[in-house]
């Protein structure tokens, strides 16, 4: 049995997270679950969709002791706060994967620009494997920390990858345009989040400057070999889960809609969680909400000469909680899929 401690664990991150764990089919145990503001009460108090899951009470964290009670250790914790965290318990023998950004970039410099702190635990940086299964899965499995994707990344990246790897696009001409529900700036409501500043409202946010956009750079240009610069505009839509993600890119040769779903087909036979729609047939949110897939659509517009790629996931499935499952799979050997063969919610 595989001892599964969650850090932060009454988060929109976290609770997800444990709604996938309590009917994992394979040996992972949640054995511990933390939360500062909850410690102490029951967890199933707290989140009641866990009524008769889960009868522990959420706990303080003591670091110190972790090493004592499990095996595995999840931070579901903002950025800043993980860095504090990872050095002891990686020291403790433990091995993770941690829902903030700390670790996803391999340059602390970048990392600061872009999150305006200093980055405490650079060493650790060329460590810690990006986890995206569909590019990383054999590094993964043997990993001691894993960076669990960020949500508008792992749609932006799916969307686009098959084709940045073929080779068939203009690197330099990259737009991707995501729509998110509220959920993914957590729990804690600010002036964006506010229900009646939301309810039929749809903005676009943090243009040039969106955290999530060195990331989709870094991971595209690892798959490229050369620098890509993307535009990125990110949107919140008035729903509370889900992201649409469409990406532009400029063909270096006249292709057909048929050819390109050929490269998507190709390049993901064998993705347990990646599903290439249909010609005519785009992704939508309801289709993979509550569930660890991604649908990938797309159309090729020849009047310009672009493919108009299309990913949909639910941010807190595949773009966290169904992730970090897949990825702790990976890590300890057993079926990749388990516990996340769950259709979405329709309607």
């Amino acid at each position: 049995m595989i001892k599964i401690g969650i850090v932060g664990a009454s988060g929109y991150s976290g609770s997800e997270l444990l709604r996938f764990l309590v009917n994992h089919p394979g040996e992972l145990e949640v054995t511990l679950c933390t939360s500062e503001t909850y410690a102490g009460q029951c967890i199933d108090s707290v989140l009641p969709n866990l009524r008769g899951f889960l009868s522990a009470k959420f706990e303080a964290l003591d670091l110190d002791s972790l090493k004592e009670r499990v095996d595995a250790v999840v931070l579901a914790v903002p950025h800043k706060v993980a860095m504090s965290f990872v050095p002891k318990i990686l020291a403790q023998g433990l091995r993770i994967v941690d829902f903030s950004a700390d670790y996803r970039l391999k340059d602390s410099e970048t990392y600061e620009a872009w999150y305006h702190v200093e980055h405490t635990s650079t060493g650790l940086i060329p460590q810690a494997v990006y986890g995206l299964p569909e590019r990383y899965r054999d590094c993964i499995r043997s990993a001691q920390l894993v960076a669990n994707p960020g949500c508008y990344p792992t749609s932006a990246i799916l969307a686009a990858m098959p084709f940045v790897a073929q080779g068939v696009v203009e690197l330099d001409s990259i737009i991707v345009d995501s729509k998110s529900g509220i959920s993914g700036a957590g729990p804690k409501p600010s002036g964006n989040t506010h229900y009646p500043n939301r309810e039929s409202n749809f903005v676009a946010y943090n243009i040039g400057v969106h955290r999530h956009t060195p990331e989709i750079e870094q991971e595209l240009t690892a798959v490229a070999s050369e620098p890509i610069c993307v535009t990125f505009t990110p949107h919140l839509v008035p729903m509370t889960r889900g992201i649409l993600s469409t990406v532009y890119m400029r063909l270096t040769e006249e292709m057909s809609t048929e050819t390109a779903l050929n490269i998507y087909s190709a390049f993901y036979e064998n993705e347990p969680f990646v599903r290439v729609l249909p010609p005519g047939t785009y992704p939508e949110t309801k289709a993979v909400l509550g569930s660890n897939y991604c649908d990938v659509g797309l159309e090729v517009d020849t009047r310009t000469r672009r493919i108009v790629a299309m990913a949909a996931i639910d941010n807190l499935g595949k773009g966290a909680a169904g992730a970090v499952v897949q990825n702790l799979n990976l890590m300890f050997g057993f079926k990749e899929t388990a516990g996340l063969k769950v259709p979405g919610m329709m309607p």
